[in-house]
């Protein structure tokens, strides 16, 4: 038994209307504002969301720009990964995107949004979508150094 009483192994509180409601790639700009109000619901008491942006460095060397490339069934793979997180997890609502193509600096390259009864497992599945979406989708980044050189990162 848990602290509150219920099974330790019980499935955490699966809502009605547990869906994906937007999963994308894509070249458009993302917007963080959609996705938090795609997963919004009444049966919500808490909305987590996860913007990765494009910073200036990485392991000490200035970024000045990345462009993400990805494979050509990725909108269809990150839609199949946000409906296994949803599903395993009993959020009510899941939405989740990642940009390709040019980026600069200061750019939103995956948003994930997720909408749960409590927080705690807002927190949670927003942090395993993340890692899943990092881990499985076929996507590649080509980082820009300031100096000229590039390197390739996340080559599955």
């Amino acid at each position: 038994m848990s602290a509150g009483g219920a099974p330790a192994d019980a499935v955490p509180e699966v809502l009605a209307d547990a869906l994906v409601v937007l999963a994308g790639v894509g070249e458009s700009v993302l917007d963080v504002a959609e996705h938090e109000r795609a997963v919004a619901s009444d049966r919500a008491g808490a909305v987590v969301t996860f913007a990765g942006v494009v910073r200036d460095h990485d392991d000490g060397r200035s970024v000045s720009a990345l462009t993400y490339e990805a494979h050509p069934d990725a909108d269809r793979l990150v839609g199949e990964i946000a409906a296994r997180v949803a599903a395993r997890s009993g959020a009510v609502r899941v939405a989740v995107s990642h940009r390709v193509g040019y980026l600069a600096i200061g750019d939103v390259a995956l948003v994930a949004s997720v909408s749960a009864a409590h927080r705690a497992q807002a927190f949670a599945v927003c942090g395993e979508l993340v890692e899943e979406v990092k881990a499985s989708l076929p996507v590649w980044k080509r980082q820009v150094f300031v100096d000229g050189t590039h390197e390739w990162v996340g080559a599955l």
